[in-house]
């Protein structure tokens, strides 16, 4: 009997939004993988060998090759199965979202999530730039159900756990914006069976683990 070919290996972090993305894209392409859950101070040098830079996600192929940034894990699952037509939004301006929110947007969610650790940051002003960036997401979706129109795209999805991590700093603050459609496309993708299946949590991978796969087959 033939054995099955081998899968590729996903290392990872559960709560890490760029390896949520990640994780959510290879679910949606039906693209399982070997899932390895790390400990971000204290990473594997399984992981660091593949890629030294030593961030997550990080997918190693079957054939050696490594992808090392989650945009990249994303397109490369979604270009081998794509069955919501994900990919096929306008790509100047599925760009534009995705580069303002992996740019300005992070810069100032970090500064407004990390205070003591960006001490020389202004908080408050970052937390003004965050929200100039959701209200523009906002009005975005006054007539959409998605950021780019009536369907989910990359861009939902590529964007969705920031918004989440930025909601989740003051839930007080973050409901008291004037963003009902925001607070309702992010209350959607958080209930969402595709967030609960990459959300589950794991042990984390040692080299003696056995194989522990993203979803069930």
């Amino acid at each position: 009997m033939t054995s099955p070919p081998p899968l590729p290996v996903l290392y990872s972090f559960r709560r890490c939004p760029y390896a949520m993305r990640a994780r959510m894209a290879l679910v949606q392409a039906r693209q399982n993988v070997e899932l390895r859950e790390i400990a971000l101070k204290n990473k594997p040098a399984a992981m660091l060998e593949a890629s030294p830079k030593g961030t997550v996600p990080v997918l190693v192929l079957p054939d050696g090759t490594v992808l090392e940034e989650s945009l990249e894990i994303m397109n490369w699952a979604l270009s081998r199965h794509d069955p919501d037509g994900w990919l096929k939004a306008d790509p100047v301006e599925s760009a534009f979202l995705i580069q303002r929110n992996d740019g300005v947007f992070k810069q100032a969610l970090d500064r407004y999530k990390y205070p003591d650790r960006l001490p020389e940051a202004d908080s408050a002003t970052a937390r003004h730039i965050c929200e100039d960036i959701l209200k523009d997401l906002e009005r975005r979706l006054q007539n959409n159900d998605y950021l780019m129109g009536k369907t989910k795209t990359l861009a939902d999805i590529a964007l969705f756990p920031f918004i989440r991590q930025c909601a989740f700093v003051d839930r007080t603050w973050y409901e008291g914006l004037d963003c009902p459609n925001l607070q309702r496309w992010l209350q959607e993708h958080l209930e969402s069976l595709l967030f609960q299946i990459i959300m589950k949590k794991r042990e984390l991978w040692t080299p003696e683990a056995l194989p522990t796969l993203l979803f069930s087959l």
